[in-house]
């Protein structure tokens, strides 16, 4: 097989997107939208997101030590999109996208009601990388839609959720 050698880069793509809810207080509930983001053990639970420190939602999680990471759908992308592109220090972004925040069952940062799987995350370690900090964090409770369980099996169906997830095609251009 003929390869090209590329730059170093990231080449683990498509990505699933994830939006990220973080605050303390309604007055500073955020929407960050994110697809750095994985499992990184299973016993205790733990995962991580990666956060360029100049984003309005680096701060509040960094402060609060939380978060929560909301799954997409189809029905969800154009709020996931916004949220990617819109800063948390001009807009509230929960009201201008239509969503619900709601009470997280351990952490206070609030979970988006229109996402069928929110995952409620402590942060134990932040490891600064380089153009992104990574959160690592533990998983501390899973709330998913109860149609998502399959009673007889014992298994969340979690790939009917139809998930958005970008394509990074456009910005894989090797540079000369």
């Amino acid at each position: 097989m003929d390869k090209l050698l590329w730059k170093p880069g990231t080449m683990i793509y498509p990505l699933p997107a994830v939006m990220v809810s973080c605050g303390s207080v309604p007055e500073e509930y955020n929407i960050l939208t994110i697809s750095w983001t994985g499992t990184i053990c299973t016993d205790p639970a733990m995962c991580y997101i990666s956060v360029r420190p100049s984003r309005h939602s680096y701060g509040i999680i960094k402060r609060n030590g939380e978060y929560v990471i909301n799954l997409t759908t189809k029905a969800l992308a154009y709020a996931t999109d916004w949220c990617g592109v819109k800063s948390g220090a001009e807009y509230n972004k929960f009201s201008e996208m239509g969503l619900t925040p709601e009470t997280g069952k351990i952490v206070k940062a609030p979970m988006i009601r229109e996402s069928p799987v929110n995952i409620e995350c402590i942060v134990k370690e932040i490891k600064e990388l380089g153009s992104h900090h990574m959160f690592i964090s533990e998983v501390v409770a899973v709330n998913a839609e109860k149609s998502l369980y399959d009673e007889k099996t014992g298994v969340f169906r979690l790939m009917t959720l139809n998930r958005s997830v970008i394509h990074m095609e456009s910005i894989m251009k090797q540079e000369s």
